[in-house]
């Protein structure tokens, strides 16, 4: 025995220690668990307010298209009142030339006048150039007034007690040519003194009722104006 080798006790193998390791994965599970839940609750979030904007939106797309009906409405409402604004100033109108017709015919009446030539005259009540007025009258069935007599000229003279008048006659088709709208040349007229003096271009006859012009009379009150000046004419049917 004394000299036998004596065996060393066997070594224990290290015991690894698992607790440190579970610990770390169960806190990773834990704040894995914590993102999920914080990445739902922000979609579910984002997911509220796009829904909301996208409410909003188609809310104001509504709106808009409702206004823009109400002004497209509107724009129409006012078309057809200017329309009907239009068609009641026609009318006024017409009934007042009509009425001015009436009231011309009326005075030839009442002053007693057997002047047959003048029961188809009536005056514009409105002011136009000389052509324009002729085409008032000829729209009209009438034409402006031809003057060929002594006894129509002063008929006229007491009758239509406007300032100045047109009537059918110019020299536009040839300077110093006097000719009537029926294109018959002037035999007889009744002039202011001094006139026809064709200053600044007057090539358009009116009768001019301002009696304290000098010499004026009833066989003296024509006098050549501008054809673009605007006056009252003298229609004849």
């Amino acid at each position: 025995w004394g000299g036998a080798t004596r065996a060393a006790p066997p070594q224990m193998q290290p015991r690894l220690d698992l607790q440190p390791a579970a610990g770390c994965l169960v806190l990773i599970t834990v704040c894995f668990q914590i993102i999920c839940v914080f990445l739902l609750i922000n979609n579910i979030v984002l997911h509220i307010i796009i829904t909301a904007e996208r409410d909003l939106i188609k809310s104001y797309k509504n709106t808009v298209e409702e206004f823009n009906q109400t002004i497209n409405s509107l724009q129409d409402n006012h078309t057809d009142l200017m329309t009907e604004k239009h068609q009641l100033q026609n009318n006024f109108n017409s009934l007042s030339q009509k009425k001015q017709e009436l009231e011309t015919r009326v005075t030839f009446l009442s002053k007693g006048l057997k002047k047959e030539a003048l029961t188809h005259v009536f005056m514009l009540l409105f002011l136009f150039f000389w052509s324009d007025s002729r085409q008032y009258c000829r729209d009209r069935g009438a034409d402006l007034v031809i003057i060929n007599t002594e006894e129509k000229q002063v008929s006229l003279c007491e009758c239509l007690l406007m300032n100045e008048m047109w009537i059918g006659l110019s020299d536009r088709e040839q300077e110093g040519i006097m000719k009537w709208v029926d294109n018959s040349t002037l035999k007889q007229g009744f002039w202011l003194k001094g006139e026809p003096n064709n200053h600044n271009n007057e090539d358009c006859i009116e009768l001019n009722y301002n009696r304290r012009l000098p010499g004026w009379s009833t066989l003296n009150n024509w006098n050549d104006l501008p054809c673009f000046e605007k006056k009252r004419g003298i229609c004849e049917k």
